[in-house]
């Protein structure tokens, strides 16, 4: 398949009242979904009932998420944060059947997965979120496992976002889930959400034009090659394949919000390296991570 399946600018999948939106209209797509919004004040985007779960995620500003619950209308209010670069921030899970909508003024992300099975609604707290650093060195990042089996009670749903500094690479070593090997791999498709920003704020730097690269390639699952320049608002699928590296380039931080789900019964996220570079792991042992890190909200 062409890179144009797998990758999409900012708005090129907008519909709706969404900036981008994935689900399974799109050819080759199943498992997943995301919608991505910028919400004004007095703006309200609808969550119609339907047979996915939810994630609502701020990625800038804060929100009001009215929802159904227990027969009774709820309304959880989201403090999210300035931008995906001061920190995690609360997000709500939304089980499957529940409607609702959504209000307030920022950038607004909903991850979704299709599933009848339901589990309860959580608002989950940016102090509840646990913080990785993962890697070390030039490969040092910082990953938010608000979504992932051990944090949350999901049917099919795992979602995390990850913080990499500028000059630092993550998705790295290239890996892959795109069989199910019982213990030691999962079929998972993903969706990758990027943003990009100045690492100093100086005011005569393009916000507009600060970036980072993205590179996916064949694994014997499938055939797909996206070697990308990625700015704010740009998404990769990743349906099968080695994925990684993400590199966030000199004088830009990266950010993207990773969505998986597969048709594996059990829920997790197994990986294995592309072996030719799995040996760079043994290297992080020796090495400090980045002393840039964690970027907080504080």
């Amino acid at each position: 398949m062409s890179q144009d399946q797998w990758f999409h600018r900012r708005g090129t999948l907008a519909r709706d009242g969404w900036q981008s939106k994935i689900d399974a209209t799109l050819p080759g797509w199943e498992h997943t979904g995301l919608g991505v919004a910028e919400l004004a004040a007095g703006d309200e985007l609808a969550l119609p009932e339907s047979d996915e779960e939810r994630i609502v995620v701020p990625l800038a500003g804060s929100f009001t998420v009215t929802h159904l619950t227990n027969g009774g209308t709820t309304e959880t209010v989201l403090a999210g944060r300035p931008s995906v670069f001061a920190g995690p921030t609360d997000v709500l899970y939304l089980p499957c059947g529940t409607g609702g909508a959504i209000s307030g003024t920022g950038r607004v992300a909903v991850a979704t997965s299709p599933t009848t099975e339901s589990r309860p609604a959580r608002h989950v707290a940016a102090a509840e979120i646990p913080i990785e650093l993962r890697g070390a060195g030039a490969a040092s990042r910082q990953v938010h496992n608000f979504g992932t089996p051990d944090a949350l009670d999901a049917a099919r749903l795992i979602v995390c976002e990850v913080i990499t500094p500028a000059g630092n690479w993550s998705s790295y070593p290239a890996h892959k889930h795109d069989q199910h090997v019982p213990g030691h791999e999962s079929r998972l498709e993903e969706i990758y959400y990027f943003e990009a920003a100045p690492a100093v704020d100086h005011a005569e730097v393009d916000h507009e034009a600060a970036f980072g690269l993205f590179s996916t390639y064949s694994s014997p699952a499938g055939e797909i090659d996206i070697n990308a320049m990625v700015r704010t608002g740009d998404v990769a699928l990743v349906p099968y394949g080695y994925h990684g590296p993400a590199v966030a380039a000199p004088g830009y931080d990266l950010y993207y919000l990773n969505v998986m789900a597969g048709p594996d019964p059990e829920r997790a996220w197994l990986i294995t390296d592309d072996p030719a570079h799995t040996w760079v792991r043994d290297t992080w042992p020796a090495q400090p991570v980045d002393a840039r890190l964690p970027y907080r909200n504080d």
